[in-house]
């Protein structure tokens, strides 16, 4: 049995698929505790599903694209499991995950969105840095940045882990703490090799969610 928040159809907000119409499975419960952190509404709360019950409910909206996010859905063990089931049914998935928690044992058809705490995050020492050795190509690292700190720091670990030859990388802002355009002009004056992102979902619906 896996706590799932809810199970909803919308488009992609952000990584390397936005815009793309998309289910979402939101599994209850996370770790970590971040400053800007918009589904607290996640850490507590949501109803037990078996993985069959979640694949039905999967299916009912005619989608081969799936994201299973949190809260932090690699805290609940059973997760590993819905992975590959969802894999096993030839849905495309990607794994939304705080990069805090172990992704070894994640399979290896899933695409692997981690976010890497910034300092203003308040969690960047729960970076579990071993994780980047099992990024390929096919994932992406984040970085939420909310202030020149964040930026030079996010730079410093591109540079120490040579990311950019690993794996896509992200760049997202905190709104209004960070000015987009500021960030996007910081971007392109130190031609970094990353995606800038804002929240597609933010702009349409104004909400977290992306409903």
């Amino acid at each position: 049995m896996i706590r799932i928040s809810e199970i909803f159809y919308s488009l992609q907000g952000e990584s390397n698929t936005v815009g793309l119409p998309t289910v979402f499975v939101r599994l209850t419960g996370c770790p970590l505790r971040c400053n800007y952190c918009d589904t607290s509404y996640a850490f507590s709360g949501g109803q037990k599903m078996s993985l069959d019950d979640i694949f039905a409910e999967i299916q009912k909206y005619d989608c081969k694209t799936i994201c299973v996010t949190g809260g932090e859905p690699l805290a609940q063990p059973a997760c590993l499991e819905l992975l590959t089931k969802l894999a096993d049914e030839n849905f495309t998935i990607s794994l939304e995950t705080s990069g805090a928690l172990d992704v070894s044992k994640v399979d290896k058809r899933i695409v692997k969105v981690m976010d890497l705490k910034t300092p203003s995050s308040s969690e960047a020492l729960k970076n579990r840095y071993e994780n980047i050795a099992f990024l390929t190509v096919q994932d992406q690292v984040k970085f939420v940045i909310a202030n020149d700190e964040d930026y030079n720091w996010a730079k410093k670990i591109m540079t120490d882990y040579a990311l950019a030859q690993r794996c896509q990388i992200l760049f997202s802002p905190v709104v209004p703490t960070q000015n987009p355009t500021e960030l996007a002009e910081k971007i392109l004056a130190d031609k970094l090799p990353v995606r800038f992102q804002l929240q597609l979902h933010k702009l349409l619906w104004q909400d977290a969610q992306g409903k």
